[in-house]
């Protein structure tokens, strides 16, 4: 059954024209995001030698951004709920690349920390700001299909800026600074710009998209209008009922599992390909292919998930599928096999993001969903943190990836199964469509 099943050919048309006109941008900004979010994962292939920093330095380093983020991440999109999305995305933007070209020149351990710290405070509220976004234009019929589209920009971020990163690291040198440094300033700055292009692309909402005739206005109005007569009137609406919500909190420890699996394979791999006895110019190849085939599981999986009306078990199957590929990625005997089961592993987790964001608003709304969404992502973002930080620990006491990965891939197994509790609990309350 079509993902825009129960819509109007009308109604069809006009999401499908707010999707042109907004999702390429959105993607666009989010790869500048996440690119400015882990480039210090490729960055540490030069960056760790020249400023002596161990595996657990690194670690640390890379995972404090979470730290920050997850400090802020709810006043933030609260903000954004209350400002609008064009001027709080624009102010966003333009801190975190302005921070994220400024680590360029840290000097040891206390302004790595600092800055990456930093860098997580000005980006909180982004991805959630964004998820809330998309649910002010698309039904929840289109939604896992359009989330999934938007969050594709992450694999397509590592799968572009893989190669492109190993380019700028060929740099070393050039104006007295190290290949390492070019690539935070080159790679920060657009987002700098595209802030304030965001003033200019993205309007707050349907009914300031002078791209939108009246009439395309009232029907996209009209269809979220539906969605929002439905639901549980108990977090719907408020504030603090949804931030205790059970069903909130668990799926923050769910998007913890997957956000550990995701972040340790993403801020190490480039390491462990390294430590294979590859160039910095063919771990930037290698690397194209488990994100390549990452954002197309991405589109796949959510337009099945729109297809059949059912989110849960299409979150739970791929994080089974993310921690078989994360297990065999450190037993299989040879290099190829390796990078073929962390290229499972990839596409596993990353297939689970557009169902798993299509899961809150069956039962929030408004401020509730503001905050609600929010939460979710802040906890699940300290698996930002847990992740490389216990690769690194592991990495520098066993100096060996086995354990490591043995850990990411039973974080992202438990994931999954808290998925299955989920959906009794869910169901228990009511909050789950009959399959269509």
């Amino acid at each position: 059954m079509d993902a825009g099943a129960g819509l109007t050919a009308e109604e069809k048309l006009t999401f499908a024209k707010a999707a042109r006109r907004l999702i390429p941008f959105m993607m666009l900004l989010y790869l500048v995001s996440f690119l400015d979010r882990v480039n210090v994962g490729f960055a540490a292939l030069t960056m760790n030698a020249d400023l002596g920093f161990s595996p657990q330095v690194y670690g640390w380093g890379a995972g404090i951004f979470f730290i920050g983020y997850f400090l802020f991440e709810v006043p933030s999109n609260l903000v954004l709920e209350k400002v609008g999305a064009r001027l709080w995305i624009c102010r966003i933007m333009v801190t975190w690349g302005l921070i994220s070209a400024a680590t360029a020149f840290v000097t040891g351990p206390t302004s790595f920390f600092l800055l990456r710290f930093l860098l997580g405070a000005a980006e909180a509220g982004f991805l959630p700001g964004m998820i809330l976004y998309l649910g002010t234009w698309f039904p929840l019929a289109m939604r896992a299909r359009y989330v999934a589209l938007f969050m594709a920009a992450v694999p397509i971020a590592s799968a572009v800026g893989s190669p492109l990163s190993a380019l700028i690291m060929q740099s070393h040198g050039f104006g007295g600074l190290a290949g390492w440094q070019w690539l935070f300033i080159i790679e920060g700055l657009p987002a700098v710009l595209l802030g304030f292009v965001v003033l200019v692309l993205l309007p707050d909402g349907p009914a300031d998209a002078r791209w939108l005739t009246a009439r395309e206005q009232q029907v996209i109005a009209g269809r979220l209008a539906k969605d929002n007569a439905a639901g549980d009137a108990t977090t719907r609406h408020a504030l603090w009922p949804a931030l205790r919500d059970g069903r909130v909190l668990l799926l923050g420890l769910v998007y913890f599992g997957l956000v550990v699996g995701l972040y340790g394979i993403g801020l190490w791999l480039p390491q462990i390909i390294r430590d294979m006895g590859y160039s910095v110019e063919q771990v930037g190849l290698l690397l194209v292919l488990p994100y390549a085939l990452s954002a197309v599981a991405m589109l796949a999986w959510g337009r099945h998930s729109d297809r059949s009306g059912e989110r849960i078990l299409h979150v739970a199957g791929t994080a089974f599928l993310g921690a078989a590929g994360l297990l065999a990625s450190v037993h299989v005997p040879t290099p190829l096999l390796a990078i073929g089961a962390v290229t499972c592993a990839s596409v596993g987790i990353y297939a689970a993001l557009g169902p798993f964001w299509s899961v809150p608003p069956l039962f929030l709304r408004g401020t509730a969903a503001a905050a609600g969404i929010a939460l979710i992502n802040a906890v699940g973002n300290l698996g930002g943190f847990a992740g490389p930080y216990a690769v690194g620990f592991i990495k520098q006491h066993t100096d060996r990836f086995t354990a490591a990965f043995e850990l990411l891939a039973a974080v992202v197994l438990l994931a999954g199964l808290l998925a299955l509790v989920l959906r009794a609990l869910l169901r228990q309350r009511g909050n789950l469509p009959a399959p269509r």
